[in-house]
């Protein structure tokens, strides 16, 4: 009896002794686009190899008493060179909107991590959101913005692509990813425990699914296994024109990634989802896709025409139309689309790839007939809003063009933002010194957005009105 009981403390021990987590547990909006009178929210952690019982479990934060356990089911990630983990995803249901909810984690019964997160807001509630791209480089600066977005105190941040440097690997997640935005303290030098309370969305960029070589790198494309977004989009079938190519992979490294990412890929890609009183269309810019393709183009046009009773309708993916920076200044095929978001009543296109911010005035696009002389250059001709300010004229006549890539990744162009000479004439407000996110505020009819750099200073502050 005795020899039972001392055997049962130490296994006991062991177990408790066993960390938790391989990555502790981020909120995700799931595979649910629309708004809904009972939100739901997907709570993910990583965890070894090893069958153990999960589940998670919510409650209003005056309650004392949890609501019932919801299972947790879980996909096993075993690719070449990272040890085999299980990435466990639990839904929380029945949230009023914009309601505060406690969440906690269980192992074998036992409570392991608790937080507060927050469901989804409805039509009629204000709300803030955060948005910068090019941003897990393991920098100083990514750690100073991340602890920014945190004092912003946001409703959810939007990533415009190259989440994670340099290719988008499970080990890059692993060190300039999670460690910062679910850093255990909030702080300049740290980051912040951001992904555990707010709700993060991404499209992708070119450094997360840009030629993935799963041969060289097996641990490439974590976007499609770490993230949990609507599935939506336009594009299921695997091998389909205008999805990501594996390059150079057997068929044991395809069938090990598919088999990590068997909802998500290549779906994921594209979708569209609904926040507060906004529509948001999420589209991948990379030069894989053509954007030329009536199909992928009537997709979106019939998108941002079933929101008509979303006030703001937003368009996030990664390679900006128009950039007036010296960098990636021909990568401007998205241009191709500037007639389907201005038919389609798009206020707000965000972008990144371009380390740095920049705002367009508001603008209409017509497409040059022809090739254009330079390969990567879109030709056509810019009608601007000039009397647009942002102050006294907020109810632009056109569509706003955000680049706000300047999330962490080192900055480009830096000569630039003091030479307005060398901008291009749709550009009205250029930074590329500092380090930075936007901020923007909705309420009802109005946003206010702010650009504020790394260090909590305001860069630019402008209004877009309705009505």
């Amino acid at each position: 009896m005795m020899r039972l009981s001392v055997f049962c403390f130490i296994l006991s021990a062991a177990f408790a002794a066993e960390p938790a987590f391989v990555v502790e547990p981020y909120v995700q909006l799931g595979d649910a686009p629309k708004l809904s009178t009972s939100e739901s929210i997907e709570i993910l952690w990583h965890t070894a190899d090893a069958d153990q019982v999960w589940a998670a479990q919510s409650k209003k934060p005056s309650d004392k008493k949890w609501n019932s356990p919801v299972h947790a089911d879980y996909t096993r990630v075993a690719v070449r060179g990272i040890e085999p983990h299980r990435v466990y995803r639990a839904t929380l249901n029945h949230l009023a909107p914009g309601e505060e909810f406690d969440y906690r984690v269980t192992r074998g019964g036992q409570s392991v991590f608790e937080a507060r997160a927050r469901a989804r807001k409805s039509p009629k509630q204000d709300y803030r959101f955060v948005v910068f791209g090019d941003c897990a480089q393991g920098t100083p600066e990514q750690r100073a913005v991340a602890y920014q977005a945190y004092q912003a105190k946001p409703d959810f941040v939007f990533i415009p692509g190259d989440i994670v440097y340099t290719r988008g690997l499970i080990s890059e997640y692993r060190t300039n990813y999670f460690p910062v935005y679910n850093a255990a303290a909030a702080s300049p030098d740290t980051g912040a425990p951001l992904i555990r309370s707010t709700l993060f969305l991404a499209a992708p960029g070119n450094h997360d699914t840009l030629k993935p070589d799963l041969t060289k790198t097996p641990d490439a494309l974590a976007y499609f296994m770490y993230w949990s977004q609507p599935l939506n989009g336009p594009l299921g079938k695997i091998g389909e024109p205008n999805t990501t190519r594996f390059e150079a992979a057997t068929g044991e490294e395809k069938k090990a990634f598919l088999t990590a990412a068997p909802k998500t890929y290549p779906r994921m890609a594209n979708f569209s989802f609904d926040y507060g009183n906004a529509h948001w269309t999420v589209l991948d810019s990379n030069p894989y896709v053509d954007w030329t393709d009536p199909a992928l183009r009537a997709w979106v046009a019939a998108d941002l025409a079933s929101a008509k009773s979303a006030t703001w309708r937003f368009v996030g993916f990664h390679h900006p139309g128009f950039n007036s920076a010296k960098t990636h200044f021909t990568d401007q095929w998205m241009r191709k689309m500037s007639d389907v978001f201005e038919t389609g009543g798009v206020d707000i296109v965000f972008a990144g790839h371009v380390h740095n911010y920049q705002r367009s005035y508001p603008l209409r696009f017509r497409l040059a007939a022809g090739e254009p002389a330079e390969k990567g250059h879109v030709d056509g001709e810019f009608t601007l809003d000039k009397q647009y300010d942002g102050a006294a004229h907020t109810k632009p006549n056109g569509v706003i063009y955000l680049v706000t890539g300047a999330g962490g990744a080192h900055l480009y162009n830096p000569e630039q933002q003091d030479a307005p000479e060398g901008w291009q004439a749709f550009t009205n407000k250029f930074v590329s010194t500092v380090n930075s996110l936007t901020v923007v505020d909705a309420s009802g009819g109005k946003l206010s957005i702010r650009q504020v750099s790394k260090d909590g200073q305001e860069l630019d502050r402008w209004v877009v009105t309705k009505k």
